[in-house]
């Protein structure tokens, strides 16, 4: 095979080694699906990493000029992570006529509109399916494979760190500080979590999602964020006895108030095809007109992520032998409303401890129905304290501005000690 395209390797850490590693493992049939070989001509690295790179024949470098003002080079393929320089870095590519391939869910999600603009503007490929999902094939099923259906649902456990976390809660029975140290011990969790257990992380991927089902611009900060800190192993325990899974959920939704755009804890019934999925794994489950349902699973970050970059690639590649560059632009064209947050509509679960004597319950549920929250069961729970029980409540569907003004109303009745916890019970 005669032809060669040549790539800029931004990065050579975690997925970008492992992007190396497939990129000559699978040298053959990379090129026959590619009907072209493909050569990393650079590999952009701090100046510290470039002795252990060269060592292997690899061609390291820290200026980026050589790479930007290359001809040879076609495809810039970005996987430093982060917004700076890396943002940057990508528009000067686009600027200088290169293709870009990127797994960065920050500047992705932050900056898509302009990103867009500028791979428009240059006829270039922009393409980023390692951004959401790792290794999932879920960002061009979403542009391509499922393009003649209208979406009303996109929900996704898109963070391993989490979902493990959740996962090990219910297992052992442990506290949320004991399985984190746990997943930071395994590498699953960085030093600072804050992205990955505050739901930041998770937000960034969905704004992506939503962006492309419903063909909106949907910017991380129109996401409505909730992270798992506050969940308890008893929330965990109560949930599994009422037929429910915890889990963080990545919600996108069709709403005729606008796109109900979410990340926050949920009790998942067990039938949800969402439910079973554990550990460090990650799936987005889709609904839509005529596909009904579909799901998408698989790992969700490290190692296998470099499957989707390479893919893109390839994809690439492909439509520089026949002359077609920027064949998948944005498909954000419509300019769609976001549901305001008090405004989204759920079921609750809400745990409470309260005074042990008559009439206590019947004060609780004159209080919901005073704000229009219907209860749909009510269990105690176990005895907490000398005189004080512990009951779970399970609402209908409601706005969540009722449920807020339920917990205020709770919060000022004098048989109520406290409100644990406040969880959405999403329905299959």
């Amino acid at each position: 095979m005669n032809n060669v395209v040549k790539i800029g390797l931004l990065g050579a850490g975690t997925i970008g080694g492992s992007v190396i590693e497939v990129l000559q493992n699978n040298r053959d049939i990379i090129a026959q699906r590619a009907d072209s070989a493909i050569e990393i001509k650079k590999i952009l690295v701090l100046p510290r990493e470039i002795p252990a790179l060269q060592e292997r024949g690899l061609p390291a470098t820290n200026n980026y000029e050589e790479i930007l003002n290359d001809p040879e080079i076609k495809i810039v393929v970005e996987l430093m992570g982060g917004v700076k320089p890396a943002k940057d870095f990508i528009l000067q590519a686009m600027a200088h006529g290169k293709h870009v391939v990127t797994a960065n869910k920050d500047v992705v999600a932050q900056f898509g509109h302009e990103l867009f603009d500028a791979a428009d503007a240059n006829k270039i490929d922009f393409l980023f399916e390692a951004a959401v999902g790792g290794a999932i094939p879920i960002i061009m099923p979403l542009k391509r494979s499922l393009t003649a259906n209208k979406i009303t649902e996109v929900l996704g456990i898109v963070n391993g760190t989490t979902n493990y976390m959740l996962t090990k809660m219910l297992e052992l029975g442990a506290d949320y500080d004991t399985v984190l140290k746990e997943a930071q011990a395994h590498g699953y969790a960085e030093a600072n979590p804050a992205a990955d257990v505050e739901g930041k992380d998770a937000a960034r991927k969905i704004a992506i999602l939503a962006s492309i089902a419903f063909n909106s611009r949907i910017k991380f900060e129109d996401v409505s964020v909730e992270g798992i800190t506050h969940i308890t192993p008893e929330d965990i325990s109560y949930a599994a006895n009422l037929g429910y899974v915890m889990k963080l959920l990545a919600v996108g939704r069709d709403t005729e108030l606008g796109v109900d755009v979410r990340v926050n804890p949920v009790l998942l019934p067990k039938e949800h095809p969402l439910a079973s999925v554990s550990g460090v794994m990650n799936a987005v489950f889709v609904r839509g007109y005529p596909i009904e349902e579909a799901m998408f699973f698989g790992p969700g970050a490290g190692k296998p992520t470099a499957s989707a970059v390479v893919s893109d690639i390839i994809e690439i590649t492909r439509g520089l032998g026949r002359g077609a560059a920027g064949r998948f632009g944005c498909t954000c064209y419509h300019q769609r409303k976001i549901c305001p947050v008090q405004e989204t509509v759920s079921s609750y679960y809400i745990r409470l401890l309260v005074e042990d004597k008559p009439g206590v319950l019947g004060k609780i549920a004159t209080t919901f129905g005073n704000v229009d929250v219907s209860l749909k069961s009510v269990v105690q729970t176990r005895a907490e304290l000398k005189d004080h029980v512990e009951i779970v409540v399970i609402t209908h569907k409601v706005k969540h501005k009722n449920i807020l003004e339920a917990q205020a109303a709770l919060k000022a009745l004098s048989v109520v000690d406290e409100i644990f916890n406040v969880i959405r019970v999403e329905s299959l």
